[in-house]
């Protein structure tokens, strides 16, 4: 397996040329953070949203009834306010004959997703024009900043965020998307 990224717009009116022109770019983000952090498999969800879709999230899961940039959702870890997951036997990974081909994977078949990450799409546009960059290095932040939290970095502290924005940086320099 690899590492792969699926994505779904949850903003009225959907995807367009170009959104599918994003994607192509995100890939590539999500490879060379990859590369950056040795994670070579495993798949990213990214949902696309508006304002009010991730204010609803940010409320429900953070307690915070404001929108935000991006939220991210991660598979891997594990705490006392994480609910805990429960899944169907019969999920779609069993062969023909209904047998697990990988029993890894029959113990948990949702051990390849790493998590998802969910960006608002009229605030990355906002935060952009803000900070007088392109919305594409924009969107390219909140899309590697929401995978280093599915792999558990965070910048709850002075320290913690210089080491978290340095490799955000690093990955989107290396994808030429400077400020």
């Amino acid at each position: 397996m690899t590492l792969s990224l699926e994505w779904i717009d949850e903003r009225e009116g959907g995807a367009g040329p170009r959104e599918e022109g994003w994607m192509g770019q995100l890939e590539k983000l999500l490879r060379l953070a990859g590369e950056e952090e040795g994670v070579t498999s495993g798949i990213v969800t990214l949902t696309l949203t508006d304002d009010e879709g991730i204010r609803a999230l940010n409320r429900q899961y953070r307690g915070l009834d404001k929108p935000t940039d991006v939220l991210s959702f991660s598979m891997a870890e594990t705490g006392e306010d994480e609910p805990e997951l429960h899944f169907d036997e019969e999920y779609e990974s069993a062969d023909e004959g209904g047998s697990w081909t990988d029993e890894d994977k029959a113990a948990d078949p949702f051990s390849d997703l790493l998590g998802d990450i969910v960006i608002s799409v009229p605030r990355a546009e906002a935060q952009a024009a803000d900070y007088g960059h392109s919305f594409e290095r924009e969107l390219g932040f909140l899309f590697v900043h929401g995978f280093l939290h599915l792999l558990g970095y965070d910048h709850g502290s002075e320290t913690k965020e210089k080491e978290m924005f340095a490799k955000q940086e690093e990955v989107l320099a290396k994808a030429g998307l400077t400020r």
